[in-house]
Parts: structure tokens; C-alpha cells; sequence
């Protein structure tokens, strides 16, 4: 008889990805009945009832976020390429900064994009990217005090691009940085919540590393931190990147789900929402 060989790491991938299963269901129908007991319309002549709402609504994406995180995990010990296509790079930085921005401000924070290069065209995975960036910006409004500034900065050269995000806030302690990307995988180290089990920079990394690059951080506690994706620019999709599509948002706002640990419950609103 023969007996299979199994990877703790690909036995853990599976586990989650099926813990995470289990929670789309349930997921579903709170946010059925939520939507049928406080439509639209009854939210926004019921400050009270909007308030309840929002606070149920930002628990739900934060929810979501979870289980999206939780499914991704599988994919951690995977070195796969993921689909390049050629696009407008600055184009997409830009108009992530334009939906963060606002809610920047609701946090007291200021939110800047700073670009460098002769030419903004290069080859990327739009969801991924999309998915990094707000996650680096999520981690920097989460420990940023009032008053502080975070950076989105992109450089494009001839050979790579540099995406960076920076912040003015609390930074990280020295002891950490060296298990920043693996954290999830030194529960000792874990922060309680709502910080969260680590997967979200694990998730940037693979997100990197499919791109043929690398993920960095440097951080001085009490200056702030900056986490930084470069990558080979490339013109055009290689020949051996697979077809490995993110669905992570499951149809809502992909802005809101990446950054609901990060934002005030006034976020979750019927304005704002809408």
C-alpha cells in the first residue's frame, strides 16, 4: 500500500481555503438581511439606523477580508508567475490614490502620490497590484496617528519599477522586521486584534514574488515605515505566466474591503456607500 506524502504547508493552504469556504455562506446572507432590514432609503432618514447599519456593514468587509485572506493562503509556497499585461501603470497608482485620499482624511491623516520615470506603460497584474497597494496603504492608515502622512510613490525605469508606501507612523521594532513577512507563521508574535493574523504582507509577497520581484521594509520606530514592490519592467507578458484571476472582493468595493480594519465605522454609512 502505498501512502501519501503530504506538505504541512500545502495541508494548512487546504484547511484555510476550506475554513474559508465555510464562512462565504454564512457571509452571504448577513449581508442579505442587512440590506433588507435597512435599505438605502431607510438609512438615510434614520441617522440611528444607519449608524447600526454601518457598523454591521464594516464588520461584514471586514469579515470578508478575512476569509479572502484566509483562501489566499494556500498559494503562499507557490513561486508561479502570475498574468502580465501591458498597461498604464501611473494610471492605476493614480486612481487608487484618488479613491484613498478621501478616506485619509476621515482618519485625520494626509495621503500623497509622488511619480518619477520617462514612461508610465509596463507590464503588470492589475488586481494584484490593486490588491498590494491597498493593503500596504491599510497597514500604514492603521498605524499612522492623526495628523500624520503617508506616501504612494511609483519610479519607473528602463530596467525596473519601484512602488512604494511610506508613513510618518509609530514604525516597527527592529526584533520584527526579519519575520515581517512570515509572521502568521509565529503566533507568539501575533498583535491581538484587531491587527489581525499577519497574512496581509505574506499575500503582498506572493503578489511580488509573481511579478519576479521582491518586497522590502525599512522602519524606525517612532519615524515610520516604507514597504517597497520592485520589479523587472517589463513590455510584454512572458510565455510562461499562468491564468490565476483574484476574485477577492466577491463584487463589492474592493477599496472598502482591503481597508475596513483601517477605517472609522462613518465610512460604512449609507454617503458613503452609495
Amino acid at each position: 500500500m502505498v501512502t501519501p506524502q503530504h506538505n504541512d504547508k500545502d495541508l494548512l493552504g487546504q484547511l484555510l481555503f476550506q475554513i474559508s469556504g465555510q464562512l462565504r455562506t454564512p457571509l452571504g446572507n448577513i449581508h442579505s438581511a442587512l440590506t433588507h432590514l435597512a435599505p438605502p432609503e431607510r438609512r438615510e432618514l434614520d441617522p440611528e439606523l444607519d449608524r447600526n447599519a454601518a457598523l454591521l456593514s464594516q464588520s461584514y468587509y471586514q469579515l470578508l477580508r478575512f476569509a479572502n485572506n484566509l483562501s489566499d493562503a494556500a498559494a503562499f509556497s507557490s513561486a508561479d508567475a502570475l498574468p502580465l499585461r501591458s498597461g498604464d501603470l501611473f494610471q492605476l497608482c493614480r486612481e487608487l490614490y484618488l479613491r484613498v485620499e478621501p478616506l485619509t482624511k476621515m482618519r485625520g491623516q494626509s495621503l500623497h502620490f509622488l511619480f518619477s520615470g520617462d514612461q508610465t506603460v509596463t507590464s503588470f497584474n492589475q488586481d494584484g497590484i490593486e490588491r498590494l497597494v491597498l493593503n500596504l496603504l491599510s497597514n500604514s492608515m492603521k498605524f499612522t496617528p492623526s495628523g500624520g502622512a503617508i506616501t504612494l510613490s511609483l519610479s519607473i525605469t528602463e530596467e525596473t519599477v519601484e512602488l512604494s508606501v511610506s508613513d510618518t507612523g509609530c514604525g516597527i521594532s527592529q526584533d520584527l522586521l526579519p519575520i515581517l513577512f512570515d509572521r502568521y507563521l509565529h503566533p507568539e508574535r501575533i498583535d491581538p486584534a484587531p491587527h489581525g493574523l499577519g497574512l496581509g504582507l505574506p499575500i503582498c509577497q506572493w503578489i511580488a514574488g509573481g511579478h519576479g520581484g521582491t518586497l522590502s521594509a525599512v522602519s524606525a520606530e517612532g519615524v515610520g515605515t516604507q514597504v517597497t514592490l520592485t520589479f523587472p519592467n517589463r513590455q510584454s507578458p512572458t510565455a510562461t505566466v499562468r491564468d490565476v484571476p483574484f476574485d477577492y472582493t466577491g463584487g463589492f468595493n474592493p477599496t472598502l474591503v482591503e481597508l475596513a480594519d483601517a477605517l472609522p465605522v462613518d465610512a460604512f454609512t449609507h454617503e458613503y456607500l452609495d
